[in-house]
């Protein structure tokens, strides 16, 4: 598995403590900024990770602020990503299981680092369960198609 993870500057501490998570599980990735806690803008990190995932050149995209609402929102424009914006051990799963969800969206702010690991972990581990919900996720991409 390969990973975009990106964050901005409200999101930079919580993203390197899930990249050391990376390391410790030997997954690849590639970190698309930021790289301090330099004021940056949200939008040109999530969108990056996104379009990475997207096109096929990482298989799954973390990002990370300070809440978690603007890199979702970002990240969800571009076409083929379903964000998922997760503070909790529960929706980390079922979002894989049951949305298929490509991109992770945490807040720094929201959540400490412990339980940001314990989620990236589970969403990572966590397979699509396909069946009755490839249909609604079909629907979605069936939406996408006509914008």
């Amino acid at each position: 598995m390969k990973v975009a993870i990106g964050s901005d500057h409200a999101g930079f501490k919580l993203k390197e403590e899930i990249k050391q998570l990376l390391d410790e599980m030997n997954i690849d990735y590639t970190d698309y900024g930021a790289h301090s806690e330099e004021s940056v803008d949200y939008p040109d990190f999530a969108i990056a990770v996104a379009e990475k995932v997207a096109s096929g050149e990482a298989d799954r995209g973390i990002v990370i602020c300070g809440t978690g609402i603007g890199v979702s929102i970002s990240a969800n424009k571009v076409k083929g990503i379903r964000c998922a914006l997760v503070h909790d051990l529960f929706s980390a799963k079922a979002t894989r299981q049951h949305n298929n969800s490509n991109v992770l969206a945490m807040g720094e702010r929201v959540i400490g680092p412990g339980l940001a690991r314990d989620i990236a972990k589970v969403w990572l581990e966590t397979a699509y369960e396909g069946g009755r919900h490839e249909r609604r996720v079909n629907k979605i991409a069936q939406y996408e198609q006509k914008q």
